[in-house]
């Protein structure tokens, strides 16, 4: 029997066949799963316990070929070359099992030593698609097992046939089949594939057209985009409606808890400036970043994450490939800028399934210019009460906030790819690589996962790294407040030097200040520009509408000014979370530099254009 301190099981697959799913369901570590091509791009391990044994489960990059050299095939290759593992578990898709035995017959002319897992039968069964499996078995010559992993189903059976596997004294022994991988065809595997698959499969096809009927609508020339643009709007008006509420309500339960703070550090003896610095400072801004991001991302986490499980945010790639593909990038692209609008840092991160180096490069650099959570509340009242023009908060004025958000949003997606379009013909030189992009089917989403794991590997993880910066940044922004000098504050001081330039964009050296010091956070910009213009001494928050349009027109602003207040919040450096993210994925301070540079850039000219229309075309 193998020793089962080096027994080893790797898992190996396309991309979105459920690999990732069974490696959670087997080893409990719940590694992120989402139904896109190139997911997961490294190799993830985890112990996987049966019987009283243990074995390494690792899961291979999800491939096509193993024949290819993109970093997801020469990993899997290496892997499975080297003759680590003692058993290959090859997930396939039982919907389209066809083009997956391509990939499994590779693997099968590297190792024997495999079992297939059946996967997605449900999804099988609801498109009337029934796999013979002694068939399939005979054919390929290794056990077969059916399972659907998202529901726990076969999975039992699966650990069963490998352990059994391992077991037999024929196969132990690292060894390499005769037949040598670099030698075969890939038209001989396809062909293989295809003669397998009609013998074992058979399907009705009525049951086939549900997908190609969805995709007739969603990804047609005329109404893939109209469709997307009016599905991200319903996503703003969701998210805009029911973060209203409980981010008042959260608001005034953490702001109602400095009191009790305060007198326990007074009960402690402690000097009044330091708790005026920990509660004032510290306590007040983190409390403003969690009650305005949270119930925002509560909210449209849960939503994005739908639509990645229903199969849809692939099709936006598809839809949006050919317009990037015009600006020299690569249509995965797309999926990275629908991740920066949960958080910029996820988007950076989220470019590893990039292939060229170059176009991720330029999908990094240009990801901040899509306007992530942090930046949504601020946009949305702004454009309620200077664009939209009211005050009371319902539905028609969601509505019509949730259009502006959505148009606000297309500007910086189009600034995207004039960006991509510029460093690609500068810096940045070359031609778009070919994208090859698989479309998963249509699924039925599960609910409960989604809240669970959008809250767990999104909102929690995007609103803990907010904090950690929300709280030394408020002791930064109470001393400059209260740090008195014979001219002001220093807030004061600094806003005054800033001043001039910032009216030539259309601002003012309060807003522009304010935009430096929420550098950690962006949640907290206009609670700072709110201080600034009260002069208090710590943020100051104001729920009702109207008194924040009060105070806001008080100190000049139009809607000119609110125009360049939503400009450059979309076009700026990115936040201090995001920065540091680019520099680990970049491994260049010069790179993150070019990364902050280049949508400052954008945002003084756009915000300088905005300001010289207002004033010479309608006298503001």
């Amino acid at each position: 029997m193998t020793d089962q301190s080096s027994t080893i099981i790797a898992l190996a697959g396309n991309p979105n066949v459920g690999k990732s799913t069974v490696f959670n369901a087997l080893t409990h570590l719940h590694q992120h799963t989402g139904n896109w091509t190139g997911k997961t791009v490294v190799c993830a391990s985890g112990i996987v316990h049966w019987h009283n044994r243990e074995f390494l489960l690792v899961d291979l990059p999800g491939t096509y070929a193993l024949q290819s050299e993109h970093a997801e095939e020469a990993a899997a290759r290496e892997f499975l070359q080297s003759g680590e593992a003692d058993c290959v578990i090859i997930v396939v898709d039982a919907t389209c099992l066809e083009r997956n035995l391509i990939f499994a017959l590779q693997v099968l002319s590297v190792t024997r030593r495999a079992v297939l897992c059946l996967n997605l039968m449900d999804e099988a069964h609801k498109k009337k698609i029934q796999v013979d499996i002694p068939c399939l078995e005979d054919a390929l010559g290794i056990p077969v097992v059916p399972c659907t992993a998202a529901k726990g189903k076969g999975l039992n059976c699966l650990m069963e046939t490998v352990d059994r596997m391992l077991s037999e004294e024929h196969l132990q022994g690292k060894h390499l089949p005769d037949r040598q991988l670099a030698d075969a065809n890939l038209a001989d595997f396809a062909a293989r594939a295809e003669k397998i698959a009609q013998k074992a499969v058979s399907y009705d096809p009525a049951g086939q057209n549900r997908d190609r009927k969805i995709d007739h609508i969603l990804m047609s020339r005329y109404g893939g985009i109209p469709v997307m643009i009016a599905l991200l709007a319903l996503v703003f008006f969701i998210t805009i409606v029911g973060a209203n509420y409980p981010s008042a309500w959260l608001s005034k339960l953490l702001y109602s808890l400095a009191d009790p703070f305060s007198n326990v550090l007074i009960w402690l003896h402690a000097p009044e400036w330091l708790r005026a610095m920990l509660i004032d400072g510290a306590w007040r801004v983190t409390a403003s970043v969690v009650s305005v991001m949270l119930p925002p991302m509560a909210i449209f986490f849960p939503l994005f994450t739908l639509l990645e499980d229903i199969g849809y945010l692939p099709r936006i790639a598809f839809n949006l490939d050919h317009i990037f593909s015009k600006a020299c990038a690569c249509g995965k692209q797309a999926l990275t800028l629908c991740m920066g609008f949960g958080c910029n840092a996820a988007g950076v991160v989220g470019c590893r399934i990039i292939d060229s180096a170059r176009e991720r490069m330029i999908a990094i650099l240009t990801n901040a210019m899509v306007p992530c959570n942090g930046r949504f509340p601020a946009m949305i009242s702004l454009i309620t009460l200077f664009i939209v023009g009211s005050t009371r908060s319902n539905w028609h004025t969601s509505l019509l906030a949730a259009i502006c958000l959505t148009a606000v949003v297309a500007l910086g997606v189009l600034m995207t790819l004039l960006a991509s379009w510029l460093l690609s013909k500068t810096i940045l030189k070359g031609l778009p690589s070919a994208f090859f992009l698989e479309l998963p089917p249509y699924r039925r989403p599960q609910i409960g996962k989604i809240i669970i794991r959008s809250i767990r590997d999104r909102t929690v993880f995007v609103l803990m790294r907010a904090v950690c910066v929300a709280a030394p940044a408020g002791l930064l922004i109470w001393c400059m407040a209260n740090i008195a000098t014979p001219e002001g504050s220093l807030l004061q001081i600094v806003s005054n030097q800033l001043d001039p330039f910032a009216r030539w964009i259309g601002l003012d050296g309060i807003i522009l200040l304010a935009f430096v010091l929420g550098f950690p956070a962006n949640e907290i910009v206009v609670p700072i520009i709110l201080m600034g213009y009260l002069s208090a001494g710590s943020l100051v928050e104001i729920h009702d509408l109207f008194d924040l349009s009060t105070l806001l027109q008080a100190n000049g602003w139009t809607t000119a000014t609110a125009i360049c207040f939503i400009i450059f919040s979309l076009f700026h450096w990115p936040c201090s979370t995001t920065c540091l993210t680019i520099k680990k994925e970049t491994g260049s301070w010069k790179w993150t530099m070019i990364s902050i540079l280049l949508p400052t850039a954008f945002g003084i000219v756009l915000c300088f254009l905005v300001h010289l229309v207002a004033v010479y075309g309608f006298g503001y």
